[in-house]
């Protein structure tokens, strides 16, 4: 899964109505462009075809008063934020994504209630314990991986990214739980809104 849906249905949402440049500026802000795939031209590509998806919809705003083209500002629709939930909670249970979805869901995480958040953090974790209780099990000889010669090394990174893993999302969960963040639902101010870095930086 690409990280770029995410994210700008997410940038989108926080603002209400937004044109593509106030979404590239969000990105932008918090540094997406250096720890995903994101170009101004994705944004811009993804903000027209979300809209023939029926996921955002366009207004058309007036030109300005200097001339130019009329300006499209964009608004998640109900099934853009069905979607928009979706792809959030993929992205925080499933251990097997790019490093960038799992970054961008973290920009997001507090849509959620902090149960669900908990929960959905709990099920990545199990997710990879599981991963690497069968990776080991399967590959792991005897001998350990250094009788694979230098091809388990290739495990041996595997094992221990899952590991580091496992232990980022440990200390997530004990500083969610701790109570750590505003998320949706309680009172306080929307860390991460429009003009505040919610988003890790590169």
């Amino acid at each position: 899964m690409s990280a770029i849906r995410l994210l700008v249905l997410g940038a989108v949402r926080r603002h209400g109505r937004a044109h593509g440049y106030q979404v590239r500026n969000d990105l932008e802000f918090w540094g997406a462009q250096k720890w995903s795939n994101i170009k101004p031209g994705s944004i811009y590509h993804a903000l027209k075809q979300m809209a023939k998806q029926g996921l955002l919809h366009a207004h058309e705003v007036a030109p300005s008063t200097v001339g130019g083209p009329p300006r499209t500002e964009y608004e998640v629709t109900e099934k853009g934020t069905d979607e928009y939930f979706r792809l959030l909670r993929e992205s925080l249970t499933a251990h097997d994504q790019k490093q960038e979805v799992l970054a961008g869901a973290l920009g997001f995480i507090i849509d959620l209630d902090r149960g669900e958040a908990l929960r959905l953090l709990r099920g990545r974790l199990h997710a990879i314990q599981e991963w690497r209780r069968a990776t080991t099990d399967y590959y792991t000889p005897e001998g350990g991986p250094g009788q694979l010669g230098h091809i388990g090394e290739i495990m041996h990174l595997w094992v221990r990214s899952t590991d580091a893993g496992a232990q980022w999302t440990r200390e997530l969960i004990r500083r969610i739980e701790s109570g750590a963040y505003t998320f949706a639902g309680e009172a306080g101010p929307l860390a991460g809104a429009p003009g505040q870095p919610s988003l890790p930086q590169g």
